[in-house]
């Protein structure tokens, strides 16, 4: 089978390290895999390229920005030359652009927002114009669905598939040395209000009146700009700004895991978190929001889900994270196979149709 894996931009974010793992799951089970943009490549994305190029997997990113009649001119382009049999559209954007071309492809739509897409007014009344264009819609969370079905209606080909995480790749990271090293506490996330890195401060403020050696390391895409220069101005104002790297997006998130103690999430928002599964699949101790998409882990060992607006409450659960040890969880159901093999059915599914 040919698939095209269409994204809007080529970042270090959730959704495109996802296309880029099944791209490569795909190719390795013998399958012809392209992965294509509308915008061109950040400079965070290069490593993940060069990765997919290393595999023969091609990448189709344009060189500078374009009008839309030139995004989906260059489109057009990508998919007469390729011929695939399916295309993946990764989020709601590239899904309106690629269901607006005069083509028989079958294509699928994946719905990865941590956000209502369909609470904007012109968001639905365009699904709702091309919404039979899509020969499936899948969402990553069962609240892309659920929003979906309120805003749209019924689909014929409306499915969840979890993301998943290759396990392989946090196998064996842990070099044993924790006992040496200064107890460190990792957030990884987009520079943004729905993550939270803010909170994730103001707890670790009291987490280094208790254990003045910790430290703190936030990493990720910077979405919003002013947002990420608020959290530097916060680390300064807690005087907290020693202990605190404020970094970019990170493509060695296996070693970062390693090198530290416990994983921060506080989200407010999330579809189907992947550096939360990669967390998860590290065995690293977490400390999370109690938002649904999270649940899944509760029972999972040196898992916390706690309020995570409750500073003290967070701080707390931080210190505690800090002398429980890695772990090893299952995560049947959620590995880069188990959601590869789902969408394989589902691009068969249309293909055949």
């Amino acid at each position: 089978m040919r698939a095209l894996h269409l994204v809007w931009a080529p970042r270090l974010s959730g959704a495109e390290v996802l296309v880029k793992d099944l791209a490569l799951h795909q190719k390795t089970e013998g399958h012809s895999v392209c992965v294509a943009s509308l915008l061109p490549e950040q400079a965070d994305f290069s490593p993940l390229r060069e990765e997919l190029e290393r595999k023969d997997v091609p990448c189709r990113f344009p060189d500078r920005a374009q009008s839309l009649i030139g995004k989906l001119w260059r489109l057009q382009h990508v998919i007469r030359h390729f011929k695939p049999d399916v295309i993946f559209a990764h989020a709601t954007i590239p899904a309106f652009y690629v269901r607006a071309l005069p083509i028989a492809v079958p294509i699928v739509y994946v719905m990865h927002s941590a956000t209502n897409d369909f609470a904007r007014a012109l968001f639905r009344w365009v699904e709702r114009l091309l919404s039979r264009r899509a020969s499936a819609v899948i969402g990553v969370s069962p609240a892309n669905v659920e929003n979906y079905h309120a805003a749209i209606g019924t689909h014929p080909l409306l499915t969840v598939i979890p993301n998943g995480v290759d396990t392989a790749r946090f196998t064996g990271k842990d070099d044993g040395n924790d006992v040496r090293r200064l107890p460190r506490i990792a957030q990884i996330g987009r520079y943004t209000a729905v993550k939270d890195q803010m909170q994730t401060l103001r707890a670790f403020k009291e987490v280094v009146e208790c254990l003045p050696d910790a430290r703190l390391v936030l990493c990720g895409v910077v979405e919003d700009r002013a947002y990420h220069a608020g959290v530097v101005d916060l680390a300064a104002e807690l005087g907290i700004a020693d202990r605190v790297s404020v970094e970019g997006p990170r493509s060695d998130v296996p070693v970062l895991l390693a090198e530290s103690q416990v994983y921060a999430m506080p989200s407010r928002s999330e579809g189907h978190s992947i550096a939360f599964l990669e967390a998860l699949a590290s065995g690293i101790p977490v400390v999370a929001s109690t938002i649904v998409p999270f649940a899944f882990a509760r029972n999972l060992p040196c898992v916390q889900l706690v309020d995570t607006n409750d500073t003290h409450a967070y701080a707390n659960a931080l210190i505690a994270a800090l002398r429980q040890p890695r772990t090893a969880r299952n995560l049947t159901g959620l590995t880069l196979a188990d959601t590869a093999d789902q969408y394989l059915s589902i691009a068969q599914r249309v293909v055949r149709a």
